[in-house]
C-alpha cells in the first residue's frame, strides 16, 4: 500500500511539472535558478605555504620555528615524489602539529588554511628588496629598483632572484651569494669585532637563532626553506653560531624565478593569486521605486563550471528531492524543473503584519530545537527571504517567548554582545582574524599554565579572572603640615552664602557650569619650587582661580630643587644639616612661612605673586630667571603696610638668623619622599597628579566629579565626611614615580617561557626576604638585574637590600648578576658571596645587614679604585669572613665556597644571564633593571631608583595584577606535584610566572554578567569541560551582526570546540522584515587545496539558486582595516537581475584587497587634539609616500598601507616646526623622530600618537587663519597653507592618476588653458557610471579651461576604471581616484545608497590632497550647459560651502516641500533649504574653520535616530548651516524639472535629473525627455566605451553627434525651439 502511494505521489509531481512547463526542458532552461560567486584576492602575489607555516609556528615559541626547519630539512632528503597541493598541506600540517599540543595544533591548521601569515612574508619581501637595493649588482637590478620606486606603496612585488641566486646573506657591510664567500668572512669575523656600526637593523618579529651570542656580528639569511641554497647557508651559519661567531637571523623569502628550484612542496601557494577568507558578502533586495537600471544590453558573463554541486538533501517546501530522485532517476530533468519552480516562488520580501509579530521568537525556537543549532542559525539568517514564510507559520511555544521577554528586562531587545573568557569584544569590530588571534592567545596561555602543572579547573578560572575595576587609580597621600591651604570652603566667610546641601552636586547643570557648594570636594594643591618660573606661574593661576570664586580648596607645598638633589645624592640622608647651603628657593620658603605665621595665608600668597610681578616687570621678558632682589623687593612690598619697623631690617634679620630653616628643609624632604620633585611643577587634584596648568586642572575636576557624585548618591559621602581623608585612605600612596604610575603601557615579559625553555636562568635564583618572613608565600617577586661592575648597579643593590630591611610582607627579592666579559676577580668573588649567602642563609636574621656591609665594602674598596690598587683575593675573602662572624654567619662556609671557586664557571653563569636578558628583553649586557612579576623597569639615567620606589612598585603591581591571581592560586588543589615541593618558594614562583604571562594578554577590561540571563528555552548551550575557551554571547539571530556571528561561532566550534552559552535576543514585535538579504561568510576549507596539482583555489562565497526576478545589490562586509574594490565584474553589482544574465549559470565577481588602513588617534596632553596636524608615512629611503591630517574628532587620522615596515613622522613645515612626537616614556621634547610601524597581518593597526609643543612654541596656533591679509601671508610664508603645495601631493588613496599629471596649470591638453577646474563626483552601478560619462562630456564641451575630475574609487566598476584613462587621453582632462575608509567611531550607515550620500559630505577635509584648495561637486546624473570656470571663480564670500537653494516655481510640488513646515521651517529660521546635486567647497576655508569636524559631530548626534537625515547628503549641510555657513548660489546654476518648472529652464546652467516623487518616472526615460542634448552625449559616450572595451553598441536612433566644442549660446532662439520640442 505504502509503495503504491509513493509511486502515485511521484506521478502527481510529474503531472505538476508537465502542467507547469508544457515541455520540461524548455521551461527548465528559461526559469533555471542561477548562482552568484564572489571572491576576494590579495593585491600581492601568492606566498609559499611552507614559509607561512614557519611564521605561524614562530608565534607559539621562539624555538619552534627552528625545530620546524630542522624537522623539514631532515625529512626533505628522503622525499623525491611530486606532491599535490592537498598532500603538501597535509605533510606541512603533520610536521607542524607534531611540535604543538592540542588545541593549539588545530588553531595552527586553521590559520594555515586561512593564509593569515601571508602578509608577514610580504613584509620580508620588502626587507629583502631593501637589502638588495642597498648593494646594486648590475644595471638590471638598478633598472628594477627604479620601477619599484615609481610606486613605492605597491605591494607584493616579490624581489627578482639576483643573477639567478635564490638565497643571500646580508651582514650590513656586504651581501654573500655563495657559501664559500660567507665561510671566508666567518673566518675573519674575529678581526671585525669593532666593526659593528654597519650592522643591519633587527626587528621584534625577526627569527634570531636561540644559540646566537649577544655581541657577535649579525648575519641575515634571505632565502626559503626547501631550496638547496637555503640548506647550505643554514648549516654553515648554524656551525658559526655554535662557535659563537655570529648572530644568525632568518628572513624567509622565495624570490620570483626561484619557484622551480624549491623542493617538492616549497612553491605551493605561489602559483595562484592569494584568495582570502574571513569576510562576508550580502546580496540585498533592492528598492526599485525609481527603476534606476541601465537598459544597455547585458554583457556575456565569464562562463564558469558550477564549482558547488547543489545540496538536494535540504527541504524545499516540504519536499526532500534527494529521496525523490533516488526513486525516479529517469525523471531527473522534470523533478529538477519542479524544484527550480518551487525555489523561485519561495522568496518573500514582504509579510502581513500579523505574520511578522512573533517572527523573532519563532526563529529562536527553530534554532534551539534543531539538532545542530549553530548550523540552523546560520541557514536561517543567511537565506532568510527563502525561509521566512515557513518560519512565520511555525507554532510558537510560550516558554520560549516568556524566557526571551524575561531576559529583555535586563538586556535591550535586539542587542548583541559577546565575551571571550569574560572579556567583552566589540561586536562591530569583530572579525575572524581578530577572534582567531584572541582564541590563540588564550590557548597559548593555557598551554603554558598546563606545563606549570596547574590543574584544568584553575586554568579556566585564571583565564576568566578580571582585575578589580578601580585598581588603576592611585592618589598621592600628601596629608601633612607642609601643605599651606589658601582657603577652606566649609569655614571661610566669603563662601557663607553658598548652599551647604551636598546633594546639590547631583543636580543637572549646563555643560561647563560649576556647582557652588560649601563643601571641600575638590582639593587642588600645587607642588612647586617657588624660585622657578613654572612655580610662580602656578601661584598666579591659583590666585586667579581663587579670586574668581572657583569652588575648590587651593593649597601649596613648597620645596627647593637644589635641596632635593642633594638629598638624592646623599641617598636620602640629611643628618649634616649645616652643610646644606642656603639658596633662593629656601629663602622664599622661609619668608613665606614667616609671612604666613605673622600676617596670614592671604598675605603669604600675595608675597609669592609679588615676586613674579617684580620679575616680569624688571625682566621685560617673561622667560627671564628670578633674582634675589625680586624676592627681597616683593617681601618689602608685601609687609610694608603691615609693620611698624622698616621691613628691610626685618629681612636682614631673617636672612641672617636662618629662621624657619628646619621647616623649609622638612618641606623639601617631604616632597623628595613623595617623589614629586621629578615633575618640576605639578598639581594634585584630591591626590591625583596632573600638569600645572588651568586646563589640566579643570579637566581633572570634571573627571573627579562623577566619582564624587556616585559616592554621594550611595551615601558613602555625607555632610560630615572629610572627602580628602576618605579618598587618600582608600587609594593613597606615599610615593609617586611617573615611571611606575604612568598613562603609557608598562613593558611586560613572560617569565614562564624562559622557565619552560631549555636554559632555566630563574631556577638558579635564590631569594632574600624581609626579617621574620622567610616561610611566608610571597606573591610579589622583584628580580634586580645588577651590573656588578657599575656604581649604578651597586646603588640599585643597596636600595633593594634597604627595601627588605624596611620590611615587606608580600615581596621577595632575587638578584640576576651580569657584568662585563672582563669582570675582575673581586667582582666575581662578590657575586659568589651573594649566591652562597642567598642559598644558605636567607632565613637568618642578620643576613641583610651582612650583605649591606658587603656592598659598601666592595663598592669603596674595589669598585671605586683602579684594578691595580684593588687588593688580592685573599684579603677580600678575609674581610668577608670577618663580616660574617660579626653578623652571626659561619665563616667556614664562605672560606670553603670561595677557596675553590672557578672564575670561568662564574663567567659562564654571568654570560647565561646576559643571554637571557638579551633573548627576553632585547637588552645588551651591562644593564641595571627591575623585573617585578614580569614588568620591566629600567631606572632612567638621571634618576635613582630608591627603596621607596620598590615599595610603590610592589603596591601598584599587587593591587592591579597580582592580588586576584593569588586568590585563585591559593585555592588550587595540586595533583601532579610532589607534596614535598609545595613550599612557599614553589607557590611564589607559580604566582610570578602566571602573573607575568597573563600581563601579556591583549584583552578588553570590560566585562558583563551573562550568568543572570535565563538560558533554558531560548539559548544554545554547548558544553566542553576540557576547553580553556568559554564564549558567552547574546545574539539577535535576525540581525546583520547575527549573520556574521553565527558563521564565526560555527567555525570556532568546528576547530576549537569551546564551551558556549548563546542567549538568543530577537526583537519582539516586528513591523517589517528584519533581514532583506542573502548572506555568506567566507571561510577556508581543505577543499580549496587541489588534489590534482599544486594549485590552491582559495575560498569563495557561493550563493546557490538565487531569485531570478528580484533586483539584488552586492555589498561586502570586510574586516575594518580592509580597503576592497572590484577587480572583475562584468555585470552591474548594484543592480543584479539574474533573469537578464543570459546563459550564464553562475555570475562571478572578483574583488581585490587594495590596501590596509592604518588608523590612529593623535593627542596632546591636556589639550584638544591637534586639529590639522600633518603626518607623513614612508620608508627610511622615501619618507613621504602618503600623507594625511588629524581630525578634531578624537584626533583621528588614517592612511593607506600595505604589509611592511613603515616610518610615521610629522610633515615638514608648520607641523614639525611647532610639534615633536613624544617618545614613549616622555623623552626629550625637542627630538623630532619617526615612529616605526610594522604591518604584518591582515588586522591593520591602530596607532596612538602623542605630540608635544616644542619649547618656546607653546602659545602658537597650528592653524593660522588666512583672513588677516593674503599678501602678508605670502610675505611671511608661514601660514598654514604656505608649505602645502611643496609637499602635499599624494594623500591617502590618491593612487591612480591620469597620465596627464605633469601638465602645467596654464597650458592644458587639447589647447585648454587657464586655471584648472576641479570637479568631484561619485557613482555606483552601471547606470550612474553611464550618466557620469555624459556629465564629463557636458562639462568639457562648455569650457576651454583644463579640468581635473576626482572620483570616489570605492564603488566604481572595473569597466569604468578601464575606460576612464582612455577617455582622459581622448578628451584632454585629468582625473584622480580617491578613497577614505569609514572611521570606526563614526555611526555606520547600513544601506549602500546612504553610505554613498555620506561620502559626498562627511570627509571633504581629509579625502583630497592637502594641496587642493577648491572643488565643485557635480552629481553624476547632471548635464552641464555653462562654463564651470565661472562657478569655480565665483566669490562665495568667505563661506566654506556654496549650494543652490531649491526653486519654488513649480507649484504642483508644494505638498512635497517639507522644509516649509514643521521642524525644518522652525530650524532654518528664514534661511533657504539647498539642493545637494551641485555645490562648491572652498577646501582652504573648510579646513581652517573645522567645518568637516563640525559636520561629523552633527552627523553623529543625528544619525542614530533612524527617522532623521532621510536625505543624508542634503539634510546634513542644511541642518548645520548655522555653524557651517552656506553661500546661496544664483538659482540658474541648478535646474531640475521636479521642483523648478519649465519657465526657467532656458536659463539653466546645469540640469539635474531629480527623482519626481509624483510620477516616479524612470531615470533614463526622464533624461531622454527632459534634456535634448542627452541622447547625443549618451551615444557619443557609449560609442567610445564600446570602442575601448571591444563591445557592440546597441543601434539607437539618434541625431548626429557633434565633436566637442563650446555649445550654442543659451539665448539663441534655435535652442529655445529645440527645448520646447523636447518637452512635448
Amino acid at each position: 500500500m505504502e509503495n503504491r502511494f509513493r509511486s502515485g505521489f511521484c506521478v502527481l509531481i510529474i503531472l505538476i511539472c508537465s502542467g507547469l512547463c508544457g515541455i520540461g526542458s524548455v521551461c527548465a532552461e528559461s526559469r533555471r535558478p542561477k548562482n552568484v560567486q564572489v571572491s576576494v584576492q590579495a593585491k600581492w602575489s601568492g606566498t609559499p605555504l611552507l614559509l607561512e607555516a614557519g611564521e605561524l609556528l614562530s608565534k607559539e615559541w621562539k624555538d619552534v620555528f627552528w625545530d620546524f626547519i630542522k624537522v623539514w630539512l631532515s625529512e626533505e632528503k628522503d622525499a623525491t615524489d611530486s606532491y599535490t597541493a592537498k598532500e603538501c598541506l597535509k605533510k606541512i600540517l603533520g610536521h607542524g602539529r607534531s611540535l604543538l599540543n592540542e588545541p593549539l595544533a588545530s588553531i595552527f591548521e586553521f590559520s594555515l588554511t586561512l593564509r593569515s601569515a601571508s602578509p608577514r612574508l610580504v613584509l620580508y619581501q620588502q626587507l629583502a628588496e631593501e637589502s638588495l637595493s642597498s648593494f646594486p649588482l648590475t644595471d638590471e637590478t638598478n633598472e628594477y629598483a627604479q620601477t619599484r620606486k615609481s610606486d613605492a606603496l605597491n605591494v607584493g612585488l616579490n624581489p627578482k632572484s639576483p643573477n639567478g641566486k635564490c638565497c643571500w646573506v646580508d651582514t650590513g657591510g656586504e651581501l654573500f651569494f655563495d657559501v664559500a664567500e660567507l665561510k671566508l668572512w666567518l673566518q675573519s669575523t674575529n678581526d671585525r669585532a669593532g666593526d659593528l656600526l654597519q650592522q643591519p637593523e633587527l626587528f621584534e618579529f625577526d627569527h634570531i637563532h636561540v644559540d646566537s651570542s649577544i655581541g657577535s656580528p649579525v648575519a641575515i639569511l634571505y632565502g626559503a626553506l626547501g631550496t638547496d641554497c637555503f640548506r647550505e647557508f643554514h648549516f654553515t651559519l648554524i656551525e658559526a653560531v655554535k662557535e659563537g661567531k655570529v648572530k644568525y637571523v632568518v628572513r624567509p623569502v622565495l624570490p620570483s624565478g626561484c619557484e622551480a628550484k624549491t623542493g617538492h612542496c616549497g612553491a605551493v601557494g605561489t602559483r595562484n593569486s592569494l584568495n582570502l577568507g574571513g569576510y562576508g558578502v550580502e546580496l540585498a533586495m533592492k528598492n526599485m521605486e525609481y527603476k534606476a537600471m541601465d537598459d544597455s544590453t547585458v554583457k556575456k558573463g565569464v562562463t564558469l563550471e558550477d564549482p558547488h554541486t547543489e545540496d538536494l538533501s535540504q527541504e524545499v517546501r516540504g519536499f526532500i528531492f534527494a529521496k525523490i530522485l533516488d526513486r525516479k532517476p529517469e525523471l531527473t530533468s522534470e523533478i529538477m524543473a519542479f524544484r527550480d519552480y518551487l525555489l523561485s516562488s519561495t522568496v518573500s520580501d514582504t509579510l502581513e503584519v500579523w505574520e511578522l509579530k512573533d517572527l523573532g521568537h519563532q526563529t529562536a525556537q527553530r534554532i534551539v530545537q534543531a539538532s545542530d543549532p549553530l548550523q540552523s542559525m546560520q541557514e536561517i539568517n543567511q537565506n532568510f527571504p527563502n525561509i521566512v514564510s515557513s518560519l512565520s507559520r511555525m507554532k510558537l511555544n510560550d516558554s520560549v517567548k516568556d524566557e526571551i521577554m524575561a531576559n529583555q528586562r535586563m538586556v535591550p531587545p535586539g542587542k548583541s554582545l559577546m565575551a571571550l573568557n569574560g572579556a567583552l569584544i566589540n561586536i562591530d569590530d569583530i572579525d575572524l582574524y581578530m577572534l582567531v588571534d584572541l582564541v590563540h592567545q588564550d590557548l597559548s596561555l593555557a598551554d603554558q599554565l598546563l606545563k606549570l602543572k596547574i590543574p584544568h579547573g584553575s586554568i579556566r578560572k585564571l583565564l576568566s579572572t578580571m582585575p578589580p575595576p578601580d585598581s588603576g587609580t592611585f592618589r598621592v597621600d600628601f596629608r601633612s603640615t607642609h601643605v599651606h591651604y589658601l582657603n577652606n570652603l566649609e569655614e571661610d566667610a566669603m563662601y557663607k552664602r553658598w548652599r551647604s546641601n551636598i546633594n546639590e552636586i547631583l543636580m543637572p547643570v549646563f555643560p561647563g557650569q560649576l556647582r557652588y557648594i560649601r563643601k571641600n570636594f575638590f582639593h587642588a594643591v600645587a607642588v612647586i619650587d617657588p624660585a622657578t618660573i613654572c612655580g610662580l606661574e602656578a601661584i598666579d593661576m591659583i590666585t586667579s582661580l581663587y579670586e574668581n570664586n572657583i569652588p575648590m580648596r587651593f593649597g601649596v607645598i613648597l620645596y627647593s630643587s637644589k635641596l632635593v638633589n642633594q638629598i638624592e645624592i646623599s641617598g636620602g640622608q640629611t643628618e649634616n644639616d649645616s652643610r646644606i647651603e642656603d639658596e633662593l628657593s629656601s629663602l622664599i620658603i622661609r619668608l613665606f612661612i614667616y609671612v604666613k605665621e605673622n600676617h596670614g595665608i592671604q598675605t603669604a600668597f600675595q608675597f609669592l605673586s609679588n615676586i613674579n610681578k617684580l620679575r616680569v616687570e624688571s625682566a621685560g621678558d617673561e622667560d627671564d630667571a628670578l633674582e634675589t632682589q625680586h624676592v627681597e623687593g616683593a617681601f618689602v612690598e608685601t609687609v610694608l603696610p603691615k609693620v611698624k619697623s622698616p621691613p628691610q631690617d626685618l629681612l636682614l634679620k631673617l636672612e641672617k638668623e636662618q629662621t624657619f630653616k628646619e621647616l623649609s628643609l622638612e618641606s623639601s624632604k617631604f616632597v623628595f619622599k613623595l617623589g614629586l620633585a621629578k615633575l618640576q611643577c605639578c598639581l594634585l587634584m584630591n591626590g591625583l597628579v596632573v600638569d600645572s596648568n588651568e586646563e589640566a586642572l579643570m579637566n581633572a575636576m570634571n573627571d573627579e566629579l562623577p566619582r564624587i557624585q556616585e559616592q554621594v548618591y550611595y551615601g558613602q559621602i555625607n555632610s560630615r565626611t572629610d572627602v580628602l581623608d576618605k579618598f587618600l585612605s582608600e587609594s593613597g600612596i606615599t610615593r609617586y614615580n611617573p615611571q611606575i604610575i604612568s598613562d603609557g603601557k608598562p613593558r611586560f615579559i613572560s617569565l614562564a617561557t624562559s622557565v619552560l625553555g631549555e636554559e632555566d636562568v630563574l631556577g638558579d635564583v635564590n631569594y632574600l626576604h624581609s626579617p621574620e618572613t622567610f616561610d611566608d608565600v610571597k606573591p610579589v617577586t622583584h628580580l634586580l638585574v645588577i651590573d656588578v661592575t657599575s656604581k649604578k648597579g651597586m646603588k640599585l643593590l643597596h636600595e633593594g637590600l634597604q627595601y627588605l630591611i624596611d620590611g615587606s610582607k608580600v615581596a621577595r627579592v632575587g638578584m640576576l648578576f651580569n657584568g662585563n666579559h672582563n669582570a675582575d676577580v673581586s667582582s666575581l668573588l662578590f657575586v659568589k658571596v651573594f649566591q652562597v649567602t642567598a642559598s644558605s642563609y636567607s632565613h637568618k636574621k642578620e643576613v641583610l645587614k651582612f650583605l649591606d656591609q658587603l656592598c659598601s665594602f666592595y663598592e669603596h674598596e674595589y669598585l671605586l679604585v683602579s684594578s691595580e690598587a684593588a687588593g688580592d683575593a685573599r684579603a677580600f675573602i678575609d674581610k668577608i669572613c670577618e663580616f660574617a662572624e660579626v653578623n652571626g654567619l659561619s665563616s667556614k662556609t664562605y672560606r670553603a665556597a670561595l677557596s675553590d671557586f672557578s672564575a670561568e664557571n662564574l663567567r659562564k653563569q654571568l654570560n647565561k644571564v646576559a643571554q637571557f636578558l638579551y633573548g627576553q628583553l632585547g637588552l645588551e649586557s651591562n644593564v641595571n633593571a627591575v623585573i617585578t612579576n614580569g614588568r620591566v623597569m629600567l631606572p632612567g639615567d638621571g634618576s635613582t631608583f630608591l627603596s621607596h620606589d620598590l615599595h610603590l612598585l610592589e603596591l601598584v603591581e599587587f593591587k592591579q595584577r597580582i592580588k586576584h591571581i593569588v586568590e585563585i592560586i591559593e585555592e588550587v588543589k595540586w595533583q601532579d606535584v610532589d607534596p614535598d615541593k609545595l613550599t612557599s618558594k614553589f607557590i611564589g614562583d607559580i604566582i610570578m610566572l602566571v602573573s607575568s604571562s597573563m600581563a601579556l594578554r591583549d584583552r578588553s577590561s570590560e566585562n558583563a554578567r551573562f550568568e543572570i540571563l535565563l538560558a533554558e528555552h531560548s539559548a544554545v548551550v554547548l558544553n566542553n569541560e576540557h576547553s580553556s575557551i568559554h564564549i558567552d554571547a547574546v545574539i539577535d539571530p535576525l540581525s546583520q551582526a547575527g549573520q556574521k556571528l553565527s558563521s564565526i561561532l560555527r567555525v570556532l566550534w568546528k576547530h576549537v570546540q569551546p564551551s558556549m552559552r548563546i542567549v538568543l535576543n530577537p526583537l519582539s514585535s516586528l513591523v517589517d522584515l528584519p533581514l532583506k538579504n542573502y548572506y555568506r561568510y567566507v571561510v577556508p576549507s581543505m577543499d580549496d587545496f587541489s588534489s590534482i596539482d599544486q594549485s590552491i583555489n582559495g575560498p569563495k562565497a557561493f550563493f546557490a539558486n538565487m531569485p531570478l526576478s528580484k533586483t539584488l545589490t552586492m555589498n561586502l562586509d570586510v574586516p575594518e582595516p580592509w580597503l576592497v574594490e572590484p577587480l572583475i565584474a562584468v555585470h552591474d553589482m548594484d543592480n543584479i537581475l539574474l533573469e537578464n544574465v543570459g546563459d550564464t549559470r553562475t555570475m562571478q565577481a572578483v574583488f581585490e584587497l587594495e590596501a590596509l588602513v592604518l588608523t590612529g588617534h593623535c593627542s596632546e596632553k591636556d589639550h584638544d587634539p591637534p586639529r590639522g596636524l600633518q603626518l607623513i608615512l614612508g620608508t627610511k629611503t622615501a619618507p613621504h609616500l602618503v600623507d594625511t591630517l588629524v581630525m578634531a574628532n578624537l584626533g583621528y587620522w588614517q592612511m593607506k598601507v600595505s604589509p611592511g615596515v613603515w616610518y610615521l613622522q610629522l610633515a615638514p613645515g608648520r607641523s614639525s616646526e611647532l610639534y615633536a612626537l613624544k617618545e614613549d616614556g616622555g623623552g626629550h621634547q625637542n627630538k623630532s623622530f619617526s615612529k616605526r610601524i610594522t604591518i604584518h597581518d591582515l588586522r591593520g593597526k591602530v596607532v596612538h600618537l602623542e605630540v608635544v609643543k616644542k619649547k618656546g612654541k607653546e602659545h602658537e596656533k597650528l592653524l593660522v587663519s588666512d583672513d588677516v591679509d593674503d599678501s602678508q601671508d605670502n610675505k611671511k610664508g608661514n601660514g598654514w597653507n604656505s608649505n602645502l603645495l611643496k609637499w602635499a601631493s599624494g594623500f591617502i588613496g590618491s593612487g591612480e592618476q591620469s597620465k596627464g599629471k605633469g601638465i602645467s596649470v596654464e597650458q592644458g591638453k587639447g589647447g585648454r588653458h587657464g586655471k584648472t577646474i576641479n570637479i568631484f563626483s561619485i557613482a555606483s552601478g552601471h547606470l550612474y557610471e553611464r550618466f557620469l560619462k555624459i556629465m564629463i562630456l557636458s562639462v568639457l564641451k562648455n569650457t576651454n579651461r583644463p579640468v581635473k575630475f576626482w572620483f570616489i574609487k570605492n564603488y566604481l566598476s572595473p569597466q569604468f576604471k578601464d575606460v576612464i584613462p582612455h577617455m582622459a587621453q581622448e578628451y584632454g582632462f585629468e582625473y584622480e581616484l580617491i578613497t577614505y575608509k569609514w572611521p570606526t567611531w563614526l555611526h555606520k550607515q547600513k544601506e549602500k545608497q546612504r553610505i554613498i550620500w555620506a561620502y559626498k559630505i562627511l570627509f571633504l577635509d581629509v579625502i583630497f590632497p592637502l594641496s587642493l584648495e577648491k572643488v565643485i561637486f557635480v552629481d553624476a546624473d547632471q548635464v552641464v550647459r555653462a562654463d564651470m570656470g565661472e562657478l569655480y571663480d565665483m566669490d562665495i564670500k568667505g563661506r566654506p560651502l556654496a549650494y543652490t537653494p531649491f526653486c519654488d516655481n513649480n507649484k504642483d510640488m508644494d505638498g512635497f516641500r517639507f522644509w516649509r513646515q514643521g521642524f525644518w521651517k522652525e530650524h532654518l529660521r528664514g534661511r533657504p533649504y539647498h539642493i545637494s546635486a551641485l555645490y562648491v567647497v572652498d577646501l582652504k576655508k573648510f579646513r581652517q574653520t573645522a567645518a568637516g569636524d563640525n559636520l561629523r559631530v552633527f552627523y553623529e548626534s543625528l544619525s542614530k535616530d533612524p527617522n532623521s537625515l532621510s536625505n543624508l547628503d542634503q539634510d546634513l549641510p542644511n541642518y548645520a548651516q548655522h555653524t557651517v555657513p552656506i553661500f546661496s548660489l544664483p538659482q540658474e546654476w541648478l535646474w531640475c524639472e521636479s521642483w523648478c518648472g519649465n519657465a526657467t529652464k532656458s536659463k539653466a546652467k546645469t540640469i539635474d535629473l531629480c527623482n519626481n516623487p509624483m510620477t516616479k518616472e524612470p531615470k533614463l526615460q526622464g533624461a531622454r525627455r527632459i534634456v535634448y542634448e542627452w541622447v547625443d552625449l549618451d551615444l557619443e559616450a557609449r560609442k567610445f566605451t564600446a570602442k575601448i572595451l571591444g563591445d557592440q553598441v546597441d543601434s539607437l536612433e539618434a541625431p548626429s553627434v557633434s565633436p566637442i566644442q563650446p555649445k550654442v549660446p543659451m539665448n539663441e532662439p534655435s535652442s529655445e525651439d529645440i527645448e520646447s520640442k523636447a518637452e512635448l
